[in-house]
């Protein structure tokens, strides 16, 4: 009950941010989605109440912002550059790299980090043994260390102080 109503605040509060100014018509349809968002997803919060009772994960993920928007940023600007290159210099494939997070919900964010970046997606993830499989606008590497550090290596250090 106690995740829920966390749930229903975050919710409600990324809603008043969303639509400010805010009126009463605003005000009303606000608790109505934040009501949603908690009914449809209060089970991942509910097993998992450990994420929320620590607020130092919070910061991290106040970390976390900063830090994937600088690198969608150069990413960004990467692909650009890729698409105006007369030669456009692209080595595509898919490349293996290992992560230490282990808690469905830390692979899941990873993935979808990488998969938000431009010039990468997520294909698959192996959570047994902690693959995640990359297909790459320009691979730099194959070596799965190598690979790891190269695509992961900002992203899951600060991922895995906020779910692990």
């Amino acid at each position: 009950m106690r995740s829920s109503l966390v749930l229903f605040i975050v919710a409600f509060i990324v809603w008043i941010m969303l639509s400010w100014p805010l009126d009463l018509q605003h005000f009303i349809v606000g608790i109505l989605i934040s009501s949603l968002i908690t009914f449809i997803t209060w089970d991942i919060f509910s097993t998992k109440t450990r994420i929320l009772k620590k607020p130092g994960r919070y910061l991290w993920f106040l970390v976390y912002i900063p830090l994937f928007s600088w690198e969608c940023f150069k990413a960004n600007i990467d692909v650009a550059y890729r698409v105006v290159h007369p030669n456009l210099p692209i080595n595509p494939g898919i490349v293996k790299i290992k992560t230490n997070l282990r808690s469905h919900l830390g692979l899941t964010f990873l993935a979808n980090s990488i998969t938000l970046t431009p010039g990468t997606m997520s294909v698959d993830i192996n959570p047994e043994e902690g693959y995640l499989y990359i297909h790459c606008i320009d691979v730099k590497s194959q070596d799965v260390e190598a690979a790891s550090k190269i695509i992961a290596g900002k992203f899951e250090k600060i991922l895995g102080r906020i779910f692990e």
